[in-house]
């Protein structure tokens, strides 16, 4: 196991999570943490693991990508102390909680699929007839490449609502706490980045750990005008 807490320890980690714990719904306590990791440090490659490489837990508050800060949220949520974390981390981010590379969910409907404890997809039911069902094979490029070396390629069912169909009756369905996926058109892919949704007010904002050099943190951004530049969107709602 490797952690790196940055500005937190053990003990802070252990009574955001706590006081997270006694909130009364998901939302309200994903909204929480979620909150306190706005301003931490972009990162790509924090995992440690491959397919000639010895997979090892890795929690790394230092700095995020879009889905490790999604782990860490997720984790958070369901525990209620610093060692629960690290069990839900296991849950969370690998299949039966076996940390091994080729059981990293790697991609953002596995939660769908092998999470569904703790989440449930609900973009058919808000998108109704806007939402568009589509069989894709993930993990294989257009040229027959993978994005994941080492891991196969699978089928999956996606469903997503376009870019253009997404409008005031969506978005007022969106809830705090629910995560978002953008979808990708992309072969091989089911999205191309993943955020939250954070309402405040009559406001609705994508909180996310956003790669775009002139930011580079975990920001919150105006939901529909950072929606429309991507091509549709799936939603994962806690339970």
């Amino acid at each position: 196991m490797v952690i790196s807490l940055g500005k937190w320890t053990p003990g802070s980690l252990d009574k955001i999570i706590s006081d997270a714990s006694r909130l009364p719904d998901s939302g309200k306590k994903i909204g929480y943490i979620s909150g306190l990791f706005i301003g931490t440090p972009y990162a790509d490659n924090t995992l440690k693991g491959g397919v000639d490489e010895e997979e090892e837990l890795v929690v790394n508050l230092n700095g995020v990508d879009c889905f490790t800060f999604i782990d860490y949220v997720e984790a958070m949520r369901l525990s209620s102390s610093f060692e629960g974390f690290l069990t839900y981390l296991r849950r969370i981010r690998y299949r039966d909680g076996f940390v091994e590379f080729r059981h990293r969910n790697h991609f953002f409907t596995d939660w769908a699929v092998y999470n569904s404890d703790f989440v449930e997809d609900i973009t058919g039911h808000i998108g109704r007839e806007k939402a568009i069902e589509i069989e894709k094979i993930l993990n294989l490029r257009g040229d027959g490449s993978f994005f994941v070396p080492g891991i196969d390629a699978k089928k999956r069912r996606l469903i997503f609502i376009p870019s253009q169909d997404i409008d005031r009756g969506i978005t007022e369905q969106l809830m705090t706490g629910d995560y978002i996926g953008l979808y990708s058109n992309t072969p091989g892919l089911d999205v191309s980045h993943v955020g939250i949704a954070i309402r405040d007010g009559k406001s609705l904002y994508l909180r996310h750990a956003s790669s775009r050099e002139k930011y580079r943190s975990v920001m919150d951004e105006d939901f529909t005008e950072y929606v429309k530049t991507r091509d549709g969107l799936i939603v994962l709602r806690p339970r």
